[in-house]
């Protein structure tokens, strides 16, 4: 688990070094911290494959999600309720549940940080118009850079990681 003391480095090695002993490469783009996916879109220029963005969701009965999706998707929180099986509405998780979670603080949600869920909590969800790119832009653990996978490659990670992803169709 990192901390918010940890540098982005610090935080970024340790996906890099898992991504190896998987023989997985990934292409680093660095960039100033991005926040939103609007600033993502104004600095990234003509940066090949698929953007997303990452809901951290839980229910009522303290089931959480990690919900991924291309960037300019449009989520019902209501429908997709329905799509995961939640006990009663949605709610996105606190700052503080995030970090015990995944790892990450807000703003450097991504599916790379399932790693760091060993005990399983979060269910990892992906909407299928995500593999229609390759490669897939996502934050490596921090907002200071964009990793670039392969489609097959993310999969991969998330299986390896025991959370492959549930697959949705977002209308």
């Amino acid at each position: 688990m990192t901390s918010p003391s940890d540098t982005s480095s610090d935080i970024e090695a340790s996906l890099l070094t898992r991504l190896d002993a998987l023989g997985i490469d990934v292409e680093i783009h660095r960039h100033p911290p991005l926040h939103t996916v609007e600033e993502s879109r104004a600095l990234r220029g003509a940066m090949p494959g698929g953007h997303i963005k990452n809901l951290f969701l839980r229910d009522k009965k303290r089931r959480q999600w990690l919900v991924t999706v291309l960037e300019d998707a449009t989520v019902d929180l209501k429908a997709l309720r329905h799509t995961l099986g939640a006990s009663g509405n949605l709610s996105f998780g606190s700052a503080e549940l995030l970090q015990a979670s995944l790892g990450v603080a807000p703003g450097s949600v991504t599916p790379f940080a399932v790693m760091n869920d060993a005990e399983g909590i979060v269910t990892m969800v992906l909407d299928r118009g995500i593999l229609g790119h390759d490669p897939i832009n996502a934050h490596p653990l921090h907002n200071g850079a964009t990793a670039a996978i392969a489609r097959d490659d993310l999969l991969a990670f998330l299986t390896a990681c025991d959370h492959p992803p549930e697959l949705i169709a977002l209308d």
